[in-house]
């Protein structure tokens, strides 16, 4: 944040509560994130949004897969460790 910036944020705050008002809609609503800790903001916000997607059990139907074709000249090379996302959880 600059001089100029810190100097103007209560017309900056102003004009975005004037836009949040105008533009708040159930139909597209805004969503404010508390950001003071930005680690804990991101989980909120995957949670929160994710917790905006209806989700329920669907019935597929019953599927028969052919059995795998076995090549034994196939050799399955390694895959680099900098490759897969930490397991975290």
């Amino acid at each position: 944040m600059d001089l100029e910036s810190r100097r103007r944020w209560e017309q900056y705050t102003k004009a975005k509560e004037m836009m949040l008002e105008k533009t708040h809609i159930s139909g597209a609503p805004w969503w404010v994130v508390a950001a003071n800790d930005k680690k804990r903001a991101r989980l909120n916000c995957i949670h929160h949004l994710l917790a905006q997607i209806p989700y329920g059990e669907i019935e597929h139907p019953h599927i028969t897969l052919p059995e795998r074709v076995h090549n034994p000249d196939y050799i399955r090379g390694p895959v680099p460790r900098e490759m897969y996302v930490p397991e975290i959880y």
